[in-house]
């Protein structure tokens, strides 16, 4: 079926974060939002379909995960990424930050070291602070405008306190689609140091112009036996309300250890709507999913196309993957805390701030552009008419 991306719908009474939380994050509710990660379009009628089913039935007990849950969430990553993952290695999740916080929690110990590559998702920071581990920043180096991984400094602050690297594949939010040959090299040095790589895919399917995303764990055995992949269809189906993730441990030990933690906190089940709305999206949800992309990648081109024209002091990048552009607003001339407020308070837009993402990404901001072009254009807008006005 052919699908409507330009609807705009209201959720005012939708009970989004979204929306019905601006005023707790900004101070104000009169924003256009362009921030949080989700999609403002409806799922894909098959997942609508399996949950009105589902909710006709008047039951909502307990549920159980039929084998066909774990076929079609096989048989996705099988037929387009040539990963034969093992059922037997699967675990279901509340969320990847959830499972982040549990392997920080369950394996490791205070002092040990955790790595990450910022500018990155905001999360990161503060599984590996609020469990008490020492954070260590490799930060992604910019040349002519691409973002790379910069192994030099990697190789300098690895010691034998790291334990674990975790990698945001694609890259949130720079929007990298990270090169077999770039996993290759990192997977090699951790290796090489006995470092865990904690993968977080969750945007793998959202990616564009003939690029690639590689799972980490498909690379090599040796490199499936080193990592830990944390992987949903809630991003790329819109269904992150329903709450549901799934981890790969390949490490058996790893594996029944955090099985057993899920089922102390008595959260190893599926809600019987997100069971029904995963195997769905899986199993029938990718001719949404390939007319979504079309739509979204138009609007990174939209966003491209206007900083150019209307504000060139704004300069958008075109991600490789995921629905989020990262703004440069360097040439804008204010600080952090200025460009922040000049975003709420004067272009009256809420944004995600690029210092949110580390110290790497101030002077950014970034926009979500999985959203009617309509709404797109009306945050544009402000945000022209603010530079004009107020600057």
């Amino acid at each position: 079926m052919k699908y409507n991306f330009d609807e705009v719908i209201d959720r005012s009474d939708n009970f989004s974060a979204k929306y019905d939380e601006l005023e707790a994050k900004f101070g104000r509710s009169d924003l256009v939002s362009l921030w949080v990660a989700d999609m403002d379009f409806r799922a894909a009628e098959p997942i609508m379909e399996a949950i009105r089913e589902r909710a006709e039935q008047g039951i909502f007990g307990y549920t159980s995960r039929p084998e066909s849950y774990y076929k079609t969430m096989k048989n996705w990553y099988k037929t387009r990424y040539n990963w034969d993952m093992e059922k037997d290695h699967i675990i279901h999740s509340p969320g990847v930050v959830p499972t982040l916080s549990l392997i920080m929690k369950l394996f490791t110990e205070p002092g040990d070291k955790i790595i990450i590559q910022s500018p990155v998702y905001y999360p990161f920071f503060n599984v590996v602070k609020d469990n008490e581990r020492e954070l260590v920043i490799n930060p992604l180096k910019k040349v002519d405008g691409d973002y790379f991984m910069d192994f030099e400094d990697l190789e300098n602050k690895i010691d034998e306190k790291v334990k674990f690297l975790i990698l945001c594949n694609p890259h949130n939010p720079i929007g990298r689609v990270w090169t077999k040959e770039e996993l290759r090299k990192l997977g090699d040095m951790c290796i090489k140091n006995n470092i865990t790589v904690i993968a977080d895919e969750i945007h793998g399917d959202l990616v564009y112009d003939g690029k690639r995303y590689t799972p980490f764990a498909s690379i090599s055995e040796e490199f499936r036996l080193n990592s830990i992949s944390c992987l949903s269809a809630t991003k790329t189906f819109n269904i992150a309300g329903l709450q549901a993730s799934f981890a790969v441990f390949p490490d058996k030990e790893m594996h029944d250890k955090f099985d057993e933690f899920l089922g102390i906190l008595d959260i190893k089940r599926n809600n019987c709507f997100s069971l029904v709305a995963m195997e769905a999206a899986y199993a029938k949800g990718g001719e949404w999913l390939d007319q979504v992309l079309v739509y979204i990648r138009d609007n990174m081109k939209f966003v491209n196309e206007y900083c150019e024209k209307h504000m060139p002091q704004i300069k958008a990048n075109m991600p490789e993957g995921t629905y989020l552009v990262w703004l440069d607003c360097n040439d804008l001339g204010l600080s952090d805390d200025a460009l922040n407020d000049f975003f709420v308070n004067k272009a009256r837009v809420a944004l995600d701030g690029g210092s949110w993402f580390g110290e790497e990404g101030k002077g950014y901001m970034r926009i979500n552009v999985a959203c009617p072009r309509a709404t797109l254009k009306e945050g544009l807008d402000r945000i022209k008419e603010a530079i004009i006005n107020e600057l």
